[in-house]
């Protein structure tokens, strides 16, 4: 019970910070120390109660400076779409049908020209060839990570 207890304060802790700020830049090892615990509860806490289902963005860096940085997040009206077009990707998409999932963000107008093309730039075959691995599955990769990339708005 002592863990589930700590749990909330620092989940508590974390998100009394975001009511003012947009985002919060933690260390583990500080944040153990501040609450006497275990780090790996910090990364409990981290893992279990700031995901994207929950409306926030986690990013780390390992290392000497490294740190846990985690955002809050504003879904988009689109969401519902994009993880439709999420699904259509799938584990491999071929240039042509990349073009139309682009062409269809468009249209719905969740993206722009500028950004379709870019997004288009990074789809193009000759591109992807050149990795050395079966394009349509690093396609499949790129844009899927693109497209949730837009389900929010930072």
């Amino acid at each position: 019970m002592q863990n589930q207890n700590m749990s909330d304060i620092i989940e508590a802790y974390i998100k009394k910070i975001l009511t003012s700020e947009e985002q919060v830049e933690i260390r583990r090892n500080e944040m153990a120390v501040r609450f006497n615990c275990v780090p790996s509860q910090i990364n409990y806490v981290i893992n279990t109660r700031f995901t994207e289902q929950h409306g926030y963005l986690v990013e780390s860096k390992r290392g000497g400076g490294g740190y846990i940085r985690i955002m809050k997040v504003k879904f988009l009206d689109e969401a519902e779409f994009i993880d439709e077009m999420v699904r259509m990707v799938g584990d491999h998409i071929c240039e042509r049908d990349a073009y139309v999932i682009v062409q269809n963000l468009y249209n719905k107008k969740v993206i722009s020209k500028r950004e379709g093309n870019l997004i288009l730039s990074v789809m193009d075959k000759q591109w992807l060839q050149t990795f050395g691995t079966d394009e349509d599955v690093v396609r499949a990769q790129l844009l899927t990570k693109l497209l949730k990339s837009l389900r929010y708005e930072v």
